[in-house]
This record gives C-alpha cells, structure tokens and sequence, in this order.
C-alpha cells in the first residue's frame, strides 16, 4: 500500500487537500526514463522533492530513497551537497513531519533532525585576552607617555604634594651623601689594611733581627713588639669601621632603597592619575550627545580607578617615610657613636678604651689571618 505524498508547493490555503497515487495505474507509468528525470529535475526542482512518498512519522520510504537523492543532486545547484540541504514544509505550524531532511548517505536512511539548535557558548581564546591586555597596556602606556612629555614641555598640569615632595627630595639628596660617607669609609678601611699588614711584616721583621743581632737585641725588639700593637689594635680598629660600613649600606641600599621603590610606584600612579584626569577634562569640554556620553562615563569610570591608587600610593609612601626616619635616626646614631669612640681611643693609644668600645656594640673579630683583614660579625 502506498503512502500518501505531501505536496509542498502551491500549499498555503489547501494544506489538508492531497493528490494520492491511483493504485490502478501501470506499473510502467510509475518509472521514468532517464531523460525525462533529468528535464524535470532542471525545470522544476520543487516538482521532484513533491512526490516523496512519506510515511506518517516522516522518514523516507526505503525503494524511493535512491531515487528521490538522484533527482534531488540534479536539482541542486553546482557544489551544493546533500549534506547541505534541508527542505521544509511551510504550509503547517510547527509540524515535524512536514520536515524531510537530506543528509549524508548512510545505511540507506536519511537522518531525521527536530528541536531548535543550541550554539554553545564560545570558549574564551587565551590568545584573544592577551591580545587585550596588551591593548589595554599599550594604551595606558601611550596616555602616561603622552602626559611626560606634556609635563615636561611646559603644557600639561601636574598633581603637586608639596609637604611628600619635599620629604623625597630630602631623602634622595641624604642617599646621595650617605653613599659618599660610604665610599670614603671604604677607602679608609683599604687603606687601614695596607698598614696594618705593612705594620705586622715590619714587627716580624724587627722580631728577626732582635734574635740575631745581639748588640742591638733591645732595640730591635722594642721596635717589634711597638709595630705588632699597632697592628693589633689596627686589627680592632679596622673591626669596627667594617661593622660602620656594613651597617650604613644596609640602611642605604636596603631600607633606603626600599621607600624609594615606593616613591616610584606612587610616582607612576600620579602620571597616571593626571592622564586619566587630563582626558576626562577634555572630553568635559567638549559636545555632549548620544556618541560623547559613554565615553564620557567610561572615562569618569577610570579617572576614578586611577585615583584611588593614586591616593593608595600617596599614603603608603607617607607612612614609609615616617617608619624610615625614625629607623635611620637610631641605626647612624648608634654608628656614629661607634665610629667616634673607635677613631679617638685608637690614636689616643687607649688599647683597653678602643676594646671596649667593641663590646659596647657587641662586635667580636674573626681570627686574623695572615694575608687577610679582619673582618666583624655580629652577635
């Protein structure tokens, strides 16, 4: 028994009306020659998808399939695939057997698809987010760029703390002296070196000559034990100049630097706070309309962003600087002292005050070696 065709064409107002097959006819009627098929499939494409016999659930019947994707093939345009077609039924209301689709050729069925299609959401690209972030970056960094110069030829404003400048120029400028206090001392622990080394070879030298030259015995040995004091509180004297020196660099090149590295953080926030605050007061001055006003707002939006670091900074810095002025006063206090005492006792000749003062600081030397200085350690 034959099941009826659905009729796609000429089907807005007669959907319910179908021409079915007259089971009388020939058997020979019913077949095609080639030709024929091939003048219908080119005149009329909508002819041969109407005479797909469907059943009632809407899959193809197993003996015309071959048939119907032949004509279908020559109905379609050049490159156009099975694959790609899909004909549809418009003449009912969300009717899933008015669809017949035509896919891929597999085990003699075509494959029946229903229900809307859902696009998964796009996955995220990690190249496209670094794509941005480089956007963003450059784009900060052309503003902040933008800003210097500005600045510095004379154009732009700048954000001005002018109690926080002061104290950073004050401290960059104490560094600066620091650093030759520094350097000098270096020099005269080199130099102390050299003739503490130069004094214990000529005590040994007098040493050698007092047991080998009778005549002069006292002389040379009063001379031999006069150079090995000098060397040995040399030694002690060089010990607590070390210990200045180590202890200024570390206030200098560690906590110094430390607020400094600060300062630039705050200072990079406030270039940026004046970019920021720069575009959004010309885009003030500017027309406001319907083109103007989100870019407007999405500048008040970063303008405010920038300036709550900007203000972050500000007082981080502030309390910074406060932390390292009370610890430089009692770290170069407690040097100075030492440096003074150590200085005085040893050209006074005062070996018992110049020992004293290492315990004092709690400074003990090493062991001094031969071809080496003495070096300090703190307890």
């Amino acid at each position: 028994m034959h099941a009826k065709p659905i009729l796609f064409s000429g089907m807005s107002e007669h959907s319910n009306e179908s021409t079915t097959l007259d089971e009388s006819h020939p058997a020979a009627e019913e077949v095609q020659s080639d030709s024929e098929e091939g003048a219908m499939a080119q005149g009329s494409p909508k002819n041969s998808a109407a005479e797909i016999p469907v059943t009632s659930n809407g899959q193809l019947e197993d003996s015309h399939e071959h048939s119907f994707n032949r004509d279908l093939k020559r109905s379609l345009p050049v490159g156009l695939g099975l694959s790609e077609t899909k004909i549809t039924s418009h003449g009912f209301d969300n009717t899933k057997e008015g669809v017949v689709e035509a896919g891929p050729f597999a085990g003699g069925r075509a494959q029946q698809k229903s229900g809307p299609v859902v696009l998964a959401d796009e996955v995220k690209n990690p190249a496209m987010e670094k794509l941005e972030l480089v956007r963003k970056w450059s784009l900060n960094t052309y503003k902040c760029t933008r800003q210097i110069i500005s600045e510095k030829l004379g154009r732009g404003s700048r954000t001005v703390d002018l109690e926080l400048e002061a104290q950073i120029d004050i401290l960059r400028d104490n560094k600066k002296k620091y650093e030759n206090i520094l350097r000098l001392a270096q020099t005269l622990s080199t130099q102390l070196f050299q003739m503490v080394h130069t004094q214990r070879q000529l005590g040994d030298a007098f040493a050698d000559l007092s047991l080998k030259s009778l005549e002069l015995h006292e002389e040379f040995g009063y001379n031999a034990d006069t150079q090995k004091l000098l060397a040995k509180n040399g030694e002690t004297l060089l010990g607590a100049i070390n210990f200045f020196i180590a202890s200024v660099t570390t206030l200098v090149n560690k906590t110094i630097e430390d607020t400094l590295l600060t300062v630039k953080q705050y200072e990079s926030a406030r270039i940026e706070y004046d970019a920021y605050r720069t575009d959004l007061e010309e885009l003030n001055l500017g027309p406001r309309d319907a083109n103007t006003l989100p870019k407007i707002e999405q500048s008040q939006q970063l303008f405010q962003v920038h300036k709550e670091k900007y203000e972050k900074m500000r007082n981080d810095v502030s309390i910074k600087l406060k932390f390292l002025e009370e610890n430089k006063v009692k770290v170069l206090h407690n040097q100075l002292v030492l440096f003074h005492n150590a200085i005085a006792a040893y050209f006074a000749g005062n070996q018992k005050q110049l020992e004293q003062t290492l315990k004092q600081f709690h400074i003990k030397l090493k062991t001094p070696g031969a071809d080496a200085p003495s070096w300090l350690e703190e307890q």
